[in-house]
């Protein structure tokens, strides 16, 4: 009789399945893998007494000894705390130009169109690049592309801190810094994105943008903190610091693979955004975000300027906190907000909790430009109310994008949703140096205009969204 080779012993789970319980249900019922279905009496011989094996022969199937196979929805939650931590260490640095930007002028004498020109420099090179980077991640894993990123936003902060003395050097970093965004933000949601599904993916995208929060609010507190004690070189240092340990978490915790694949884009068409196009309700949102992202970058870029302005020009009460350490209090604030706005507009309806809060914005642009030849504290409400305001849909905004994708595209989609926000993005701080140095740095009508231009765009967009849904 021809011999038969004995059974394998490989698993016979397929490639990237760990889970024992899976790997139980596909052997033969009633015994162990390859026996015939019999149940393995020399096996429950030697079980100890009371074990499933002793009482009644086989181990049920999915209790075998072998170690249990791990929570799904841990495994998610570890994934997404790590993605928000390391979001936090890259983001960190991201605003300590424009909470030195006074300094920054004074010292290289920059015009307030060269000050623009140099926070709107991040948001120029993360616009042409984020499209790419993101499209890829629908043929390669989101976390390459991520780790890419946090070493070139480590590399532009350290060449802030160790070669940078001048308007062209300073812009050839801030670029270098945007693409490193473009590489990170966008991708490092996306990979939240491909795990979740549903309210959970709604959720999750709201403590991305949590974490995003934090860390641009803790940005200018941070930045002021260390200026202090060791000038803008420790200040950019750190920054180089905090993007490599964002590296570092992203490449020791977040495994290769590990994300749900929708169907595969051809690669053909990967930068392909016709069909995104197509995709009305996608693009109502991306509309939306593209006006908030100007409306936000505008206050980001300059609203520390504005209240160093109004607080020497000005009898500024004792009590008051420095601009950085008020301006990070009003990024605090917005986070709770932008969270909190994400919540209500699953509760009472997207469209119309971000209609509220553009239209809020609008109003609000206008009343701090005016508030400049008021008495600071008056001031430094409008500006607190008025971030309040844009915060307010921006998680929202996000989701609303996210949960209108085509899976296939989705990639595509946030690539163009990140892309036309930055965009405005880069718009914003231009447009309101451009006002200053037109309509005068110290004047109420230049800040009126600065700020108050912003109202038109707003609503503008507002009316652009509520078309396309």
């Amino acid at each position: 009789m021809r011999a038969f080779p004995p059974p394998s012993i490989a698993s016979p789970c397929g490639p990237g399945e760990h889970s024992d319980a899976v790997c139980e249900v596909r052997r033969a019922p009633g015994g162990s893998a390859g026996d015939g279905g019999k149940p393995d009496a020399e096996h429950a011989a030697r079980a100890p007494r009371g074990s499933p094996s002793r009482r009644g022969g086989a181990v049920p199937r999915g209790l075998s000894h072998a170690p249990a196979a791990s929570d799904p929805q841990v495994s998610a939650a570890h994934t997404l705390a790590a993605i928000v931590a390391a979001q936090v260490f890259v983001q960190v640095g991201a605003f300590f130009l424009p909470a030195l930007l006074p300094a920054f002028i004074a010292r290289w004498s920059l015009s307030a169109t060269e000050a623009g020109w140099l926070v709107g420099a991040f948001f120029a090179a993360y616009v042409p690049t984020v499209p790419v980077l993101v499209a890829l991640t629908d043929r390669v894993p989101a976390r390459r592309v991520y780790l890419a990123g946090a070493g070139l936003t480590a590399l532009s902060h350290l060449g802030m801190a160790v070669a940078a003395d001048g308007f062209w050097g300073a812009l050839l970093l801030r670029a270098v810094a945007g693409v490193g965004w473009a590489a990170c933000y966008m991708p490092g949601l996306k990979m939240i994105a491909d795990r979740l599904e549903g309210a959970a993916q709604s959720r999750a995208v709201s403590w991305h943008a949590l974490g995003v929060g934090i860390a641009g609010a803790a940005s200018f507190a941070v930045a002021g903190l260390l200026d202090a004690i060791a000038g803008p070189a420790l200040v950019f240092m750190f920054g180089a610091v905090t993007a490599a340990a964002a590296f570092g978490t992203v490449a020791l915790v977040i495994r290769p693979g590990g994300a749900r694949s929708g169907p595969k884009v051809p690669v053909a068409e990967l930068l392909d955004f016709r069909p995104v196009f197509r995709n009305r309700p996608a693009m109502a949102w991306i509309a939306g975000y593209s006006v908030h992202t100007w409306e936000m970058a505008a206050l980001r870029a300059w609203g520390v300027t504005f209240l160093a302005l109004i607080m020497t020009r000005s009898d500024a009460p004792d009590w008051l906190p420095g601009p950085n350490t008020l301006f990070s209090a009003a990024g605090l604030l917005g986070i709770a907000i932008s969270v909190s706005g994400n919540e209500l507009a699953q509760r009472f309806g997207r469209a119309r909790i971000v209609a509220g809060a553009m239209l809020a914005g609008a109003v609000l642009s206008v009343a701090t430009g005016l508030s400049f030849g008021l008495w600071p504290p008056i001031a430094i409400c409008c500006v607190l109310a008025w971030n309040a305001a844009i915060y307010l849909d921006s998680a929202a905004l996000t989701a609303g994008t996210v949960a209108a994708a085509d899976k296939a595209r989705r990639g595509a989609t946030m690539g163009l949703h990140s892309m036309c926000g930055y965009a405005g993005g880069f718009i914003g701080p231009l447009g309101v140096g451009l006002a200053l140095d037109v309509a005068g740095r110290d004047t109420v009508m230049g800040w009126a205009v600065a700020f108050g231009h912003l109202a038109p765009v707003v609503l503008v967009g507002l009316l652009v969204l509520r078309r396309l849904r």
